[in-house]
């Protein structure tokens, strides 16, 4: 039985998409992440609902009640039924006709089993009715209940269905696993022999699991085996876990949030920023942690000319290297820098500086400023200017 005060379950414009269904003598359920999370008592996951009303009823249905219903993946079976301003993706039952591994092409159904077995991880296919019973029709209960991340029936067709279900695998075993239970062994062997697969799926599609994967409390075990079976290697070249689980260490240690850039950071390898897609911004943000993070300027210029965020991740890679723990007045030294302000403006050099040479000395002032640790004050730096 789903908790009773399960959000999504006392949600009345959930609870009216149901009804509309119902009332018509089809079977409609809450599927997927968001039975996951309420069972595992985790926050919500996005309400997804299932149903062997094919979708063309569903629009009807929607329609006859006054609801908007929107065609967003109508060929795939899917339908938006929007309820005061608030969107619910609808699916009908499928079964995979044709798969090459990215795409698949499928044929409507009328059966829970078929589309419980075209999903990829035991834990993702269970159903909860309206009234939150759950309807568990591949046995993955017990495996959610062990934290196991377990593939549906055979892991290797699975894989060879979506290669990101790989991805997917690891990034699951980060967020959801039980780190005593270990890795299902089963699926670890049908991984290794389809990593090649890998390499036919877009870089934004591995870049958003990677990035979901990096941002787990602790992925360092999960990445350990990603490269154990070679998968990390595929995806990011030249990359090195060795020093993940030291820096996920002194992340814990010291209370500072995970961040997934820092981690890419530690990791290191080829060009992540392409082989990931990364928006501008976060290559930006990563390409300024790589060259700064492991040596250069000391970390209070970087936290006064990069930010806090920069300024931490510093003081982390740094003392990774070092394989020491930083102390904490260095991070009280980071979120001092940030905050301080260059005492001197344009104004109090002209007219005797103009153009370039204005410019020149602004960074000469500015540099003995952060060099006397943000003493100085402007009348001391003007002397003598």
């Amino acid at each position: 039985m789903i908790p009773a005060d399960t959000s999504w379950l006392q949600n009345p414009e959930a609870q009216d998409v149901c009804a509309v269904i119902t009332a018509a003598g089809y079977d409609v359920f809450f599927v997927g992440g968001c039975v996951r999370n309420a069972i595992m008592r985790l926050a919500d996951s996005d309400i997804d609902m299932s149903t062997n009303a094919h979708p063309e009823m569903v629009m009807e249905l929607a329609t006859s009640a006054g609801l908007k219903a929107i065609p967003t993946g109508i060929d795939h079976g899917t339908v938006t039924v929007v309820v005061k301003g608030t969107p619910f993706e609808i699916t009908t039952f499928r079964r995979d006709v044709e798969t090459d591994g990215r795409h698949a092409v499928v044929a409507f159904s009328d059966n829970i089993h078929d589309d419980a077995r075209r999903r990829d991880f035991t834990m993702n296919a269970l159903y909860a009715t309206p009234d939150g019973q759950v309807v568990d029709p591949l046995g993955g209960m017990d495996d959610l209940l062990a934290r196991r991340i377990r593939f549906i029936e055979d892991p290797d067709a699975r894989i060879k269905e979506d290669y990101l279900r790989i991805l997917r695998f690891f990034r699951f075993s980060a967020w959801y696993g039980n780190p005593v239970e270990g890795f299902d062994a089963e699926a670890l062997a049908a991984i290794s022999t389809n990593t090649e697969g890998l390499e036919t799926l877009s870089a934004e599609r591995v870049g958003q699991e990677m990035v979901k994967l990096l941002n787990a409390p602790d992925p360092a075990p999960a990445v350990a085996v990603m490269r154990q079976t070679g998968v990390l290697s595929t995806v990011l070249p030249g990359s090195d876990d060795r020093m993940l689980a030291i820096l996920i260490h002194m992340e814990t240690a010291l209370g500072i949030a995970p961040d997934w850039k820092r981690r890419l950071a530690v990791l290191g390898g080829e060009d992540p920023a392409a082989r990931f897609r990364l928006s501008k911004a976060d290559a930006q943000k990563l390409a300024v942690l790589r060259e700064v993070g492991f040596s250069g300027p000391p970390v209070a210029e970087i936290a006064y000319r990069h930010g806090v965020e920069v300024g931490q991740t510093t003081v982390l890679l740094r003392a990774v290297l070092a394989e020491q723990m930083p102390e904490r007045a260095l991070l009280e030294t980071v979120l001092n820098a940030a905050e301080a302000k260059f005492p001197v403006t344009a104004s109090d050099l002209m007219p005797e500086f103009q153009g370039p040479a204005l410019g020149k000395k602004l960074r000469q002032l500015e540099q003995r400023w952060i060099d006397s640790g943000f003493t100085l004050s402007a009348q001391e730096l003007l002397r003598g200017a």
